[in-house]
């Protein structure tokens, strides 16, 4: 009766458009009330204290230093660099919108974020060169997912604490699914720009021009050496990276390039700080929401139930997938994490997966639902920055999710993409 009143209230405030945060804590708090097992105060301190967290307070650094390095001219001289390498070729400028993405993701650990910032340069500049823009809207906002799959990765953190495993196993055990991803976007890209008739460009750029954009960019190039390189060195735990990021942004920024002045700094702070607020509403409302459920006993009882009847491992990650790219379209992709994470965990690893490779199979599964409607915020991104319905943007999406699911199925059932670079390096 509990767990009917917890899904049936949850599920009605979300088809009347209550914001997630909202219908997770009035669904939590309504179904806790009515069971009688918890005292009034619960509630209250379990919002506190599901984010008096070490970990989590890598979050509101990691959106501020993506939004400061965006805005500082970071992502530009990116894209400078990439136009260098793979402009010549045909779909150049597709290829370079893939490639910046990747670089972007590697800096900023958000999908919207990468979208926003890439297709803010990218998008005018594509639509020049004679792409469709459906297509360059569809391949920006699939890119943009990578955001959260490539190191460091919000989504990351949160599972980390929810599932209680090294942050930064679970960073490098997100760099070959996510260049894997990349590279399938990538030849994609190529393929189609070919297909619809794009031809090279002739500009061959000099010597002299080559060295000064790279030198020019050295110090964004720079950002995932000092964030990951400090982080698998053993320099600084992943929340002490994400405090150096933001003061490497804001330096960058303001005094090598010269692009944060005072107004657009404020604009800065105050959008991380509402961004941040908005995901550690969630973060805390979700907690209880699974308290809600351990309470309920959901999660041993599913467990029991799934493995009685599967008994093979390929079957219950195919089914898990299935569910979590269900999941993906309609909920958010922190309130997903927290409140599947204490339910799935414990039935894979009851059949030998690890916590680690179940961790990035979920975060690839979410960041799928980026660009899945209805609730794929990637979409609806890109579709802004563009200028386009939200219809255009989904039928040039549609190819690259299929790919990404391609490689999500490649990643599931061959654990060394995601296990072997920790092992490598003793983690």
């Amino acid at each position: 009766m509990i767990s009917l009143i917890l899904f049936g209230l949850l599920a009605v405030l979300l088809f009347i458009s209550v914001p997630i945060a909202v219908s997770l804590g009035v669904a939590s708090t309504v179904a806790l009330i009515v069971s009688g097992k918890v005292s009034g105060s619960y509630v209250p301190q379990v919002l506190v204290t599901s984010i008096d967290s070490f970990p989590l307070m890598a979050v509101p650094f990691f959106i501020l230093a993506g939004d400061l390095m965006g805005q500082g001219g970071l992502s530009q001289r990116l894209i400078n660099v990439a136009r260098l390498l793979f402009g010549r070729y045909t779909g150049g400028m597709a290829i370079i919108a893939v490639v910046t993405c990747i670089f972007f993701a590697a800096i900023s650990g958000s999908g919207p974020a990468t979208v926003a910032a890439v297709g803010t340069i990218l998008l005018p500049a594509m639509a020049r060169d004679g792409y469709k823009k459906g297509f360059s809207a569809g391949l920006i906002a699939s890119s943009g997912s990578l955001g959260v799959i490539i190191p460091p990765s919000i989504p990351m953190v949160i599972y980390a604490t929810s599932a209680n495993v090294s942050v930064s196993k679970l960073f490098m055990g997100g760099v070959l699914p996510g260049l894997l991803i990349g590279l399938t976007l990538i030849a994609y890209a190529w393929w189609k720009s070919r297909a619809d008739g794009q031809t090279p460009s002739d500009y061959r750029p000099s010597r002299k021009e080559i060295l000064a954009t790279i030198n020019d960019a050295k110090w964004a190039l720079m950002v995932p050496v000092i964030i990951l390189g400090g982080i698998y060195g053993g320099i600084f735990t992943p929340t002490e990276a994400a405090a150096v990021g933001v003061i490497y942004g804001l330096f960058v920024g303001a005094f090598v390039y010269r692009e944060l002045s005072f107004k657009k700094l404020y604009r800065i702070f105050a959008g991380s700080a509402l961004t941040s607020a908005t995901i550690m509403l969630i973060v805390a409302t979700a907690t209880i929401f699974g308290r809600a459920l351990a309470i309920e006993g959901v999660p041993v009882m599913l467990a029991n139930a799934i493995t009685s009847t599967v008994d093979q491992t390929w079957i219950l990650l195919l089914a898990i997938n299935v569910v979590l790219l269900v999941v993906g379209t309609f909920m958010e992709t922190i309130a997903a994490i927290i409140i599947l994470t204490p339910i799935l965990l414990p039935l894979v690893t009851a059949l030998g997966v690890s916590a680690e490779h179940f961790g990035i199979m979920m975060i690839i599964n979410l960041a799928i639902g980026m660009v899945t409607p209805p609730v794929g915020v990637n979409l609806f991104v890109a579709a802004r920055v563009a200028d386009l319905t939200l219809e255009t943007v989904i039928k040039g999406a549609i190819i690259p999710t299929l790919l990404m699911i391609m490689v999500l199925m490649i990643v599931t059932y061959i654990p060394a993409l995601t296990l072997a670079l920790p092992a490598f390096f003793g983690m």
